[in-house]
């Protein structure tokens, strides 16, 4: 028998009122606190490679309905898996949480996470997955995996080590302890903490302004940093200066000096 809540879409996707250069992509199942059942994972890998794609979005909000961001896998839905056939029961990471990650973390404009509340497993990969983020007073964040007899996935075996160090992230991993948005904002996971009924707010403010921004160069930069964070020097070196010279090229670089030399305020196409 169907819910009202199922009879909504799994996944909403909007432009902002004030600036429709900006999406905001919405976990809809709040009743679950946006557990990630098959529905909803491909509700979401469908959302996001859209918003990827579409030339008039230069920035991205990904936020959940309701008092959770995404509480990871529903478990009820894995177990149902484990049952049928264990063998198989794990595909659903090739299938559906990896191409989330790797859309979220090469999106060729900035996305930013807006934690309206808990970000645990798999939520709290998807939310490192995006470039910034901003957490609403009271959010709780934990690994997880371990507590079920798990490993990382959705990336978080190298996004905790980079944001942390291999000793946070070893920690956060092997003893499964919840941590709160203060300590999230101590440790440089998030950008701000703000009330719950300001995240949404303060995240769309952040991304109206990179829309504004150069979005050509913030897609170098992306690639940049994922190139750099497991290369060695001398090809991070040529990486860079291999961007500095298609970046040359563009428009906004070139009229980005022209305007400081007249000191005057740029303004960016992202061509």
């Amino acid at each position: 028998m169907s819910t009202p809540e199922s009879q909504e879409p799994a996944v909403l996707v909007d432009r902002d009122e004030k600036d429709p250069a900006v999406a905001v992509v919405t976990l809809n199942r709040p009743a679950r606190r946006n557990a990630l059942t098959v529905e909803l994972k491909e509700a979401l890998a469908e959302a996001l490679s859209r918003v990827a794609e579409d030339t008039e979005v230069r920035a991205v909000v990904l936020t959940g309905s309701g008092k959770s961001f995404c509480v990871g896998q529903d478990l009820g839905e894995h177990a149902e898996a484990l049952r049928a056939d264990a063998a198989t029961s794990f595909d659903t990471v090739e299938r559906h949480y990896n191409p989330i990650v790797r859309t979220l973390a090469g999106m060729p404009k900035p996305v930013v996470a807006a934690i309206n509340g808990g970000a645990v497993g798999a939520g709290l990969g998807f939310a490192l997955a995006c470039d910034l983020r901003v957490a609403a007073e009271g959010a709780s964040f934990a690994t997880a995996f371990a507590a079920i007899g798990l490993t990382a996935d959705s990336g978080l075996s190298a996004s905790l080590v980079h944001s942390l160090g291999a000793a946070k992230a070893t920690e956060l991993m092997l003893l499964g302890e919840s941590f709160d948005a203060e300590q999230a904002k101590q440790w440089g996971l998030v950008r701000a903490v703000v009330p719950v009924d300001e995240v949404l707010g303060a995240a769309l403010e952040l991304a109206r302004r990179l829309a504004a921004g150069p979005t050509a160069a913030y897609t170098e930069i992306k690639r940049a940093l994922a190139f750099g964070a497991v290369s060695p020097l001398d090809a991070v070196l040529a990486n860079e200066g291999a961007g500095q010279s298609r970046l040359g090229l563009t428009r906004d670089h070139q009229g980005a000096v022209a305007a400081f030399l007249a000191k005057q305020r740029p303004s960016f196409e992202g061509a």
